[in-house]
């Protein structure tokens, strides 16, 4: 083997496909039931396509699929298209305007409290 070159297993190649179907087929915006059962028959495609890898190799791809699926920050899609509301846009003014009385003060070396 040369250095630089990798040659992917059958566990890397699973993991691959795994992550290609979960963009592919929409999971990310399935219910928690749907996603269970499309979880199920996926990994056990995944097994059959690999049957190289045993019962352990399958748990990890599918706790990983999983933790892919619910991250602790969101996907792009919906909590993107989230628009803030008038209140939320007063309060944020608020807050800018409290950063920006801050800085001044500091730059004059007044502590005032806003």
């Amino acid at each position: 083997m040369s250095k630089g070159s990798f040659t992917p297993d059958s566990l890397d190649r699973a993991r691959d496909e795994l992550f290609s179907h979960i963009r592919r087929c929409g999971v990310l915006d399935a219910e928690s039931d749907q996603r269970e059962e499309w979880f199920d028959d996926t990994i056990q495609y995944l097994g059959e396509r690999y049957p190289e890898l045993g019962p352990q190799d399958l748990s990890d791809l599918r706790t990983i699929g999983e933790r892919y699926c619910a991250p602790a920050i969101p996907h792009g899609g919906a909590a993107a298209a989230e628009t803030p509301t008038e209140g939320d846009e007063a309060e944020a003014a608020s807050d800018e305007a409290e950063v920006v009385e801050t800085e001044v003060a500091v730059d004059t070396g007044e502590v005032s409290a806003a």
